[in-house]
């Protein structure tokens, strides 16, 4: 039923040109940043080849790619996840929903993987950038899978709040914005934590766990956080629409 219900909501993305005219407009921009890189790294290429330890292509194009399509995600991902229950709740189908034969948690999980769908496709085409390198030249494949893992944790990440978010209104509009709201306070949130030198609060940054994934250096610990931070908001997500079913 989980995968059924994953099914439902990839096919109600593509349904919609809403999911179409994301898909499009996020591959022009960040071809456009990719070509860019790519010209800037060509025109100072034999300035780069005269240091003592020079970057390669992965570290001057592909990493900063990944950071760019990031802060791009984090604009897009609550357009996505807005809908899921909200318009549900909206429609008034939402005690239907609660009728059939599923549990809190195959519904929130169904519609959380169906979102990941739709990532995973995106996360696809952007990576097919980078790998029009070897083309030319050759990729650090180290580097390559980090800044992927790194990516993909992220935006399974934002789905996992953006989906909470839009259990919490009966308003798509407002479950983007407060979606946006919270993304960008936990993206931002380590600038607090290194002014005061309060590292929970730092620890609890979005931004910095990421960016070590960026630089290569893999560690389990922002693995781990990624993976209870959705925890956290899946579970906080099947409370929410328990509280509902018992409240109907």
């Amino acid at each position: 039923m989980i995968l059924t219900i994953a099914a439902r909501e990839l096919k109600c993305l593509f349904l919609s040109p809403l999911a179409w005219s994301i898909l499009g407009v996020v591959q022009f921009i960040l071809a456009y940043l990719f070509l860019g890189q790519l010209d800037t790294y060509l025109t100072y290429q034999s300035q780069i080849a005269m240091m003592e330890n020079p970057p390669g292509v992965t570290e001057v194009i592909v990493a900063p790619l990944f950071s760019s399509a990031t802060i791009i995600l984090l604009l897009v991902i609550p357009l996505i996840t807005m809908r899921l229950v909200s318009e549900e709740r909206r429609a008034k189908t939402l005690p239907l929903l609660f009728s059939a034969p599923l549990s809190m948690s195959e519904i929130v999980l169904g519609k959380y993987l169906g979102i990941l769908g739709f990532l995973g496709i995106m996360l696809g085409l952007i990576t097919l950038m980078p790998l029009s390198l070897l083309l030319v030249g050759t990729l650090d494949f180290g580097l390559l899978a980090s800044n992927l893992l790194g990516l993909a944790l992220m935006l399974a990440a934002f789905a996992a709040a953006g989906l909470f978010m839009s259990t919490l209104t009966a308003q798509p509009t407002v479950a983007a914005v407060t979606s946006f709201g919270l993304l960008l306070l936990l993206w931002i949130i380590n600038w607090a934590g290194e002014g005061s030198g309060q590292s929970v609060v730092a620890y609890l940054s979005l931004q910095g766990h990421y960016e070590a994934l960026l630089k290569g250096l893999f560690n389990s610990s922002d693995v781990v956080y990624y993976l209870l931070f959705i925890l956290t908001f899946l579970v906080l997500s099947i409370r929410r629409l328990d509280a509902d079913r018992l409240q109907n």
